[in-house]
């Protein structure tokens, strides 16, 4: 991935978990950022938040921002004033090596949660991290992240402003514990349009909502999420907002590297899009979209390649819409109608449905008849393979 101006990364391994699953990789990256960029950010919803959460969330509103200090292998969740001192050291770390204020730099850590951060493998990761500091580092610092996802997120963007031209880079982790309710599990987005601080800060929920809000694999919110967005400046565009074209281009990055956690979903085999139409709003469109996309009973069905679609409507009922009419509800795979007014469709052909689930990627769609709001949210199929995952994690 080619450069943002204004930030630079650098990725060490601090032997920060000792989980085979680690082993030989990178577990530490910094992302130092230029004077005057500006930073906003979105954070998890869990009641049981990590400390590094809520001391980034604290910092952020307190000032400018020079790094972020990400570590992977341990969350450093649930382990209260201890867990925030060590956040708080590890900073600290960074700072004196990069020769910044202690409270410009932000923490983010992601791995099993419980445990106490190790500072000397932080320490020893600041280290050579900050030795291998560079501006085109941002496939490494993709694979630093990483806890169980198979594979690196990366999102690259390029938007011509008038004579101008902008970039944008992103990367992101998550694979499990994924159902958002602010953004995703960890996301760096970075570009070197020049955004004021305000608009930045109104712009980044929207689009959080718009992207990573709209994924989930196992319907768990983790206690670490947090999805940030750097502005650095250097290309000295000025982006307002009404600049249509880079707003438009940076929501297609997020929901990008949102449809990659998908895709790399622990022990997933499919991603299929809810699509859900017809309703008073789209609020309820989105609940109902959530409660078919993280039903287990659904999502076994997807991975047994099983049209039961009657487990589709009990998902949509658990929504608890007011006033809700079953017969005015209808079911289809992509083309395939499934249901007819609350009932099995009399025409259906269930081998033509059985087809389109053998696909890796396919639509379920489900008309409400209420009205006309829309929403849609992208979820995976539950296997045998993300059971052994999750019992395995921890060794």
């Amino acid at each position: 991935m080619s450069a943002i101006s204004g930030v630079r990364l650098g990725t060490g391994r601090g032997g920060i978990s000792g989980a085979s699953i680690y082993e030989g990789r990178d577990d530490v990256l910094v992302m130092e950022f230029a004077p005057g960029s500006t930073v906003a950010g979105i954070f998890t919803q869990n009641g049981f938040r990590a400390p590094p959460v809520s001391l980034a969330e604290r910092r952020l509103a307190a000032g400018s921002v020079r790094a972020f200090l990400v570590n992977a292998g341990n969350a450093n969740a649930a382990t209260g004033d201890e867990g925030l001192r060590r956040a708080e050291a590890s900073c600290r770390m960074l700072a004196d090596r990069l020769g910044v204020e202690e409270a410009s730099v932000l923490p983010f850590s992601t791995g099993v949660i419980g445990e106490q951060l190790h500072l000397e493998a932080m320490r020893v990761g600041i280290f050579r991290a900050c030795e291998d500091l560079s501006d085109l580092s941002w496939g490494d610092a993709a694979r630093a992240i990483l806890t169980t996802d198979t594979r690196p997120k990366l999102a690259v963007r390029e938007v011509e402003i008038g004579a101008d031209k902008v970039h944008i880079r992103g990367i992101a982790k998550g694979s499990g514990m994924i159902a958002p309710k602010m953004a995703t599990m960890l996301a760096f987005v970075a570009t070197d349009a020049r955004i004021d601080q305000g608009l930045l800060d109104e712009r980044l929920p929207k689009l959080g909502d718009l992207s990573f809000n709209r994924v989930t694999v196992d319907g768990d919110t983790s206690t670490n999420d947090a999805c940030m967005l750097v502005a650095t400046g250097a290309s000295g565009v000025e982006i307002g907002a009404d600049a249509k074209v880079f707003w438009k281009a940076l929501e297609g990055l997020m929901k990008g590297l949102a449809r990659a956690v998908v895709e790399d979903a622990e022990g997933g085999h499919k991603v299929v899009r809810i699509v859900v139409q017809g309703g008073l709003d789209r609020t309820e469109c989105a609940r109902v979209a959530r409660c078919v996309a993280e039903s287990p009973l659904v999502r076994t069905a997807i991975f047994a390649e099983d049209p039961n679609w009657g487990r589709i409507c009990m998902a949509i009922g658990n929504a608890g819409l007011d006033q809700f009419d079953p017969a005015s509800v209808d079911v289809f795979f992509n083309k395939v109608q499934v249901m007819v007014g609350g009932m099995a469709n009399p025409a259906l052909d269930e081998e033509e449905a059985r087809l389109v689930m053998q696909k890796k990627k396919y639509d379920m769609r489900v008309r409400l008849g209420r009205g006309g709001a829309s929403s849609e949210m992208f979820t995976s199929d539950l296997s045998h393979e993300y059971v052994t995952i999750n019992a395995e994690y921890r060794t």
